[in-house]
Parts: C-alpha cells; structure tokens; sequence
C-alpha cells in the first residue's frame, strides 16, 4: 500500500474523478491523487482534437464537430480503461464522461443539442461510474489567472464571457449530482500543487466521504 495513503480510502474507491472548469487544477490533483495512491492517472485527450483551436475562434461555427470528437474520442478512451485485466489499480481521471454535456449545454444550438443527445443517450449507459467526484470550483479572477498561467496557444482568445457561462453551467449540472458521492472543494484560496497542507486536506476529507454531497473549504469548514 502506497505510503501515507489512508487505508480505508484505498479499501473503498477503485475509480475516482475529479472535475471542475478550465483552469480550476483538476490534471495538478489527478496527478498527485494518483501518486499517493500508486494508482493509475487517466488524462482526457484535449490538444488531439482537430477542432479546438477553431472552436475558440468561433465557437458558434466549430461548437458542434468540437463536442462530438471530445465524445466519442472519451467513449473509446473509457472502454479501453474497463477492461477487466486492466482494472487492477486505483483510477484516478481528470474527466467525468458526463462532463461532455455540460460543454454541449454551453455551446451547442438547439438542433445540434438534439443530434447530440440522441448520440450520448446510446453511449452513457455503457460508461463505468467513480465512486467519488471531486468538483473543484474556483472564482473567475483566479480560473483565468491559472488559464494565463500555463500558456496553452488555443487558449489565448479565451474569454471571461465563456468562462463564466461554462461555470454556470457546471454549478447547474453538479447541484443536481446525485449518481455518485461527491466532494465539491472551493480551490480560489489554496495551492494544492505547492502546498502539500492543502492536499492533505482534501485527502482527509476524500476519505471521509461515503454518500451524499459534501461542500468543503480547506481551513476547516464543511456543509
């Protein structure tokens, strides 16, 4: 067993997800996640799709070609990932495959929103579900800021406007999460990449975890 890592969180979760909005960390906890558990980090695939530097361009045009490779490209990475003899370790993602749909909400019109869901409706149901979602949220100020931070080429156009709708949306879909045990963690004040007292707080609290929806602070305060 990997050290430092509670035993009974081990004993517990197999597959755990952590979500949250463009520049909110969730690679920086996945990776330190995975490490403390001598587990498995499961990435998505973002700069492989063809589409997503046009998409942020001009999101009305390339919205629908960009949501559809991000959905079928995260299928096929998800049924790889379940196949029994690879099952052996603790998973730790940086998507929910639910998440698509939070994208699609945001950008997609009408037409293409009903296209969409015809798709995602056949392919759900066949996707393996975490035992815990960690929701990392973040104020906007500081979500752009770690944006700015890392530098991404497809992202210098990125924009507050989107930013913001996409948190909406987000705040929306996890507030009517009830598939899996969740841990929402406001992040805006912590550095759990640099401070290793922040992760250890939301490890502890990740271990805690057992049903339900938990909204927790580092520094103590949880509802």
């Amino acid at each position: 067993m990997p050290e430092n890592a509670p035993s009974n969180l081990l004993e517990r979760l197999r597959y755990v997800v952590v979500e949250g909005p463009i520049g909110v960390g969730k690679s920086s906890l996945t990776e330190r996640l995975t490490k403390r558990f001598g587990g498995r980090a499961v990435y998505e695939v973002v700069e492989e799709n063809p589409f997503l530097a046009s998409f942020y361009s001009d999101r009305a045009k390339y919205a629908f070609q960009t949501q559809l490779f991000f959905l079928l490209s995260r299928f096929k990475q998800q049924q790889e990932l379940f196949q029994d003899e690879l099952f052996q370790q603790v998973l730790v993602s940086d998507y929910l495959f639910a998440k698509d749909r939070i994208f699609a909400t945001a950008t997609l019109d009408q037409n293409e929103m009903a296209l969409y869901e015809r798709i995602y409706e056949n392919l759900g149901p066949r996707v393996r579900k975490p035992d815990l979602v960690v929701y990392l949220r973040a104020r906007i100020d500081v979500l752009l800021g770690r944006i700015k931070k890392r530098g991404r080429e497809f992202e210098r156009r990125f924009d507050a406007e989107y930013l913001e709708e996409l948190c909406h949306t987000y705040n929306d879909f996890f507030f009517h999460y009830e598939e899996t045990p969740l841990l929402v963690v406001d992040t805006s004040e912590i550095d759990f990449v640099e401070n290793d007292e922040d992760f250890e707080e939301i490890l502890r609290e990740a271990a805690r975890m057992k049903r339900g929806t938990v909204h927790f602070q580092p520094g103590g305060r949880r509802s």
